[in-house]
């Protein structure tokens, strides 16, 4: 029995370690081949700092990154055990709800992440946890596509558990997991892109400003005391913690008219 276990969380280990390996890697390299080079002249006037990172930190970011898919795989591993051991009840209620409920319990599990995401990154701040668990993230000053996942391992734990622990408490079918997962890997790759990808209002503010854009995310890794979120402005608008530069950085990322003038008076 014990034996069977075993095999089955090797399996699945692996299984996961290249989904997951596959994933980041699709997306982190299709983003920094598509942005960086095939699209650089078309949003030359989109690129959000004058400089680009070194290779050797695209190269660090990269490994760093696979040995927190390690991780996220060892979770996914401890899922499927807990699932064959009938740990997920809601899950089946999940499965039928029906498709109305499919795409609602997304939306939540979503808006949920985002609020887990905010509250955990916040604490990862704090002097007495950010050298443990934040540290490694934050030496990208100046973030690539392939900083999506360059964690410390607590970090790569911490994200992780959510999606471990989520299906214990809301009726979560499967595949809104692996979907989710998908969305987590574009938004967290775009956030690092280094190319403000948001349109602009005729006032040069992001059209869906309740949405987190590149400039919002990259101002964190400039000011790390600001911009915790990371699909939503919510919580940072909430909670006082979003930089008081943003609009105006994002007007300048966008190169809106209005730009100079905003960062002066952002600035006084």
């Amino acid at each position: 029995m014990l034996g069977s276990s075993f095999d089955h969380l090797s399996v699945v280990w692996w299984s996961s370690l290249t989904r997951e390996t596959g994933r980041y890697a699709v997306f982190a390299i299709l983003t920094w081949a598509l942005i960086w080079f095939v699209l650089r002249r078309p949003l030359h006037g989109r690129k959000i700092r004058d400089t680009r990172p070194p290779n050797l930190q695209l190269a660090i970011e990269f490994l760093i990154s696979i040995r927190s898919v390690a991780i996220f795989a060892t979770v996914a591993a401890v899922m499927s055990l807990l699932s064959h051991a009938g740990a997920y009840p809601l899950s089946h209620l999940g499965y039928a709800w029906g498709p109305v409920w499919f795409w609602v319990s997304l939306m939540l599990m979503i808006v949920g992440h985002d609020a887990y995401y905010y509250w955990t990154h916040r604490a990862m701040h704090h002097p007495r946890l950010f050298r443990t668990f934040h540290r490694r993230h934050h030496r990208s000053h100046n973030p690539s596509p392939f900083t999506a996942y360059s964690f410390d391992l607590l970090e790569a734990l911490v994200m992780s558990s959510f999606v471990l622990l989520w299906p214990f408490l809301v009726p979560t079918a499967w595949p809104v997991v692996s979907i989710f997962i998908v969305h987590q890997v574009v938004r967290n790759t775009l956030a690092h892109c280094g190319y403000e990808l948001m349109p602009a209002t005729s006032a040069g503010r992001p059209v869906f400003d309740w949405l987190t854009t590149t400039t919002h995310h990259d101002l964190h890794h400039a000011e790390p005391t600001s911009n915790y979120g990371l699909y939503f402005t919510w919580w940072d608008r909430w909670m006082g913690t979003e930089s008081p530069r943003y609009h105006a950085a994002f007007a300048q990322a966008t190169r809106h008219a209005a730009a100079p003038a905003a960062l002066a008076a952002a600035e006084a």
